[in-house]
């Protein structure tokens, strides 16, 4: 069995009177893709957005490498190695596919002109975004100077992809990373997942895209009512059992080796 990277446990988020998440808990093994689903209001993005730093939690604790973390903003899961991909993708337009890659990390040439005078690399930058997308097998983009808003959808998806691949490095996190994409760019997203997982990140899928789930990940949390209801394996559920657990149509399996 592999060793476990990210841990939660008894992970509780209150907004006022309403309890997001109620006592969560939550593993990720290396070199796995993990999906994570749940119907609407069912607390899956707030438990998320603990494991990523975007929310500090009332209660419980987080666990990286079997160490107690304790994220205060996204920056600091960012500075542990963990990377998430949001529906927005958080890009600048305007700018071209390198500069994008090290939005906010840029690398500063040497000496004075760096130091002093602030200037960027941009030459560095580029060669490092050009090695990322081949290491990935990025071959969809014609060059690494294009402007982002000259992308496709699945191409702008594939740079944030590229650029949590970068940095994350101990998790990344994808939050609806098919979401509004046709089926040959989803098809491209997914064949990205898998090769970061190969590269021995674990990634966090989270997703509403049953097929996506049961094509790419190698285990499925199933958040129900603001907790964990079960983990399965693809192989061992059909789509429909995993959407009626998922619902509360039918019961959560009890724990098995393995799976939970």
């Amino acid at each position: 069995m592999s060793e476990i990277v990210l841990e939660a446990r008894g992970i509780v988020k209150r907004y006022g009177h309403v309890t997001a998440v109620a006592g969560a808990d939550f593993d990720l093994r290396a070199g796995e893709v993990l999906a994570v689903i749940g119907d609407n209001g069912a607390g899956k993005s707030s438990l998320i957005k603990v494991l990523s730093g975007d929310v500090v939690p009332d209660a419980g604790e987080v666990l990286l490498d079997g160490r107690a973390v304790h994220f205060r903003s996204p920056h600091d899961a960012q500075l542990a190695g963990i990377e998430t991909v949001y529906q927005d993708l958080a890009m600048a337009p305007a700018l071209d596919i390198a500069t994008n890659l090290f939005l906010g990390r840029e690398i500063r040439r040497k000496g004075p002109l760096g130091s002093v005078l602030r200037m960027l690399d941009v030459k560095e930058m580029r060669r490092q975004a050009r090695q990322q997308m081949d290491d990935l097998g990025i071959t969809t983009l014609q060059s690494i100077t294009q402007p982002v808003d000259s992308l496709s959808g699945g191409q702008r998806q594939t740079v944030a992809v590229a650029r949590a691949a970068a940095f994350g490095r101990r998790v990344v996190i994808m939050d609806e990373p098919t979401a509004a994409l046709g089926v040959r760019e989803s098809k491209g997203v997914l064949d990205l997942i898998r090769r970061i997982r190969d590269t021995g990140i674990p990634v966090v899928l989270i997703s509403h895209d049953m097929p996506a789930v049961f094509e790419v990940a190698d285990r499925i949390h199933i958040h129900r009512l603001g907790r964990r209801a079960a983990v399965v394996r693809p192989g061992d559920h059909e789509m429909n059992e995993v959407v009626g657990i998922m619902t509360g149509a039918l019961p959560a399996p009890a724990p098995a080796g393995g799976t939970s």
